[in-house]
């Protein structure tokens, strides 16, 4: 029988997965854009700004994913995190350069890691269990999406080439950021068996690196090698995809040709989720490998509006329900007690790896791309479809690896009881 978790914990997992996620396409998707337009930065700084990004995120949840269980506290983390998370998105608005960009990017990740990543994330996994994981992440793992729909269709309307737009970005998503936090406080209740660590900080620090403990939590990390090889082919074309939008294909009504694709990827996701609560994790993965693959192949031979909106809901049909079972799958093996200390193993594989290999890969792709000359007389490169040849090169490695070991293993019977393979 399902746990029930109630209407409290839905409303605050709503309310701060969605902002959260909000402001992470503001920094994962827009900034690209906001530095593309403004500065005309190149491929490599782009590339270079996801990987400080990176960086950042995976040693940031690392430190404060177990901090957070040495005090054995979630909330104060999430609310005062979006609290400044939300005031370090306002000072984008001031910036103007590249380089300053990537720094400050670096400073609002260490903020929104520490809420997000780490407090969130642990938080999650503390009030779910073996019975409810699934349906938890099919809603949370639609989140990104949604907040893409709501960044672009709250700002399609807005002439991202003047610095004045992106002023006005900036201070509305770090006001709402910054207000959530605040409702974060009357809002979130903490799992009732949470308790401080009676680890030394620097015990609780390195426990998920111990050789020991991958051992023994061999599905864990085995899930996480695969998620980072899920994720690494995401971001060989994430940074660059609305660039490719709108100046390789020329759809500067990209927004209307998304948002559907984004609607339909999100609800399909909320169902997928509890495909993998009823049949576990090796059934409800490979077809997401098959959806994503042809939505690669789909986008890498068309160039027209059908065609392409096709290969954009099934690329990110593909993307969201991976994201969804990748979650559940990696949250049910985390041991108990002990969710926010394996934050950050889950933030290398979720974000650390594949934010460096997967941008790299994309920039020397594109290291010979097209350029185009701006008004100004500076140029800016064009993305190409060899994006998608790159991707799906990289997820085939993926589907070698669900069909060998590691596919093996997830069948045999999890660490937690009440789940059958």
């Amino acid at each position: 029988m399902q746990t029930k978790l109630g209407t409290k914990f839905w409303i605050s997992m709503l309310v701060f997965g969605l902002m959260g996620q909000v402001a992470w396409v503001v920094e994962n998707m827009y900034f690209n854009v906001f530095i593309y337009k403004m500065f005309h930065a190149s491929a490599a700084e782009i590339s270079a700004m996801v990987m400080a990004s990176a960086v950042t995120a995976a040693v940031t949840t690392i430190i404060m994913g177990a901090v957070s269980d040495k005090v054995g506290k979630r909330k104060a983390f999430m609310s005062a995190g979006y609290i400044i998370w939300g005031l370090s998105i306002i000072t984008f608005a001031y910036i103007k350069s590249v380089v300053m960009t990537i720094v400050m990017d670096c400073v609002m990740t260490y903020f929104g890691s520490t809420a997000n990543d780490a407090a969130y994330n642990a938080w999650l996994t503390d009030r779910g269990d073996s019975t409810n994981r699934g349906r938890i992440d099919g809603v949370n793992s639609m989140m990104p999406l949604i907040a893409i729909l709501v960044v672009f269709g709250g700002f399609m309307s807005f002439d991202l080439d003047t610095h004045q737009a992106w002023t006005v970005i900036y201070y509305i998503i770090g006001i709402g950021t910054t207000l959530i936090g605040v409702l974060g406080w009357f809002l979130i209740e903490e799992e009732p068996g949470l308790a401080p660590s009676e680890e030394s900080l620097a015990a609780t620090l390195v426990y998920s690196f111990r050789p020991s403990v991958a051992g023994e939590n061999s599905r864990l990390y085995l899930a996480l090698l695969n998620f980072a090889v899920f994720g690494t082919s995401i971001q060989v074309f994430m940074p660059y995809l609305l660039i490719y939008y709108e100046k390789t294909l020329g759809m500067d009504n990209y927004v209307l040709i998304f948002a559907p694709a984004i609607i339909l990827a999100a609800a399909v996701t909320v169902f997928y989720g509890r495909l993998y609560d009823s049949s576990g994790f090796v059934r409800s993965i490979i077809p997401v490998a098959a959806i994503l693959m042809t939505g690669y192949a789909v986008l890498f031979y068309t160039k027209t509006t059908v065609p392409v909106f096709i290969g954009s809901l099934l690329m990110m049909t593909g993307y969201l329900t991976g994201m969804s079972v990748y979650g559940a799958m990696i949250r049910d093996n985390i041991p108990e007690g002990r969710s926010g200390q394996f934050q950050g193993v889950r933030i290398i594989g979720q974000v650390f790896v594949p934010g460096l290999i997967g941008p790299a890969i994309g920039a020397w792709v594109l290291r010979d791309a097209e350029l185009i000359t701006n008004s100004d007389g500076t140029t800016s490169f064009i993305p190409d479809r060899m994006i998608w040849a790159a991707a799906a090169a990289v997820l085939a490695v993926l589907i070698a690896v669900l069909a060998g070991t590691f596919g093996k293993i997830c069948r045999q019977k999890p660490r937690e009881a009440g789940r059958t393979e």
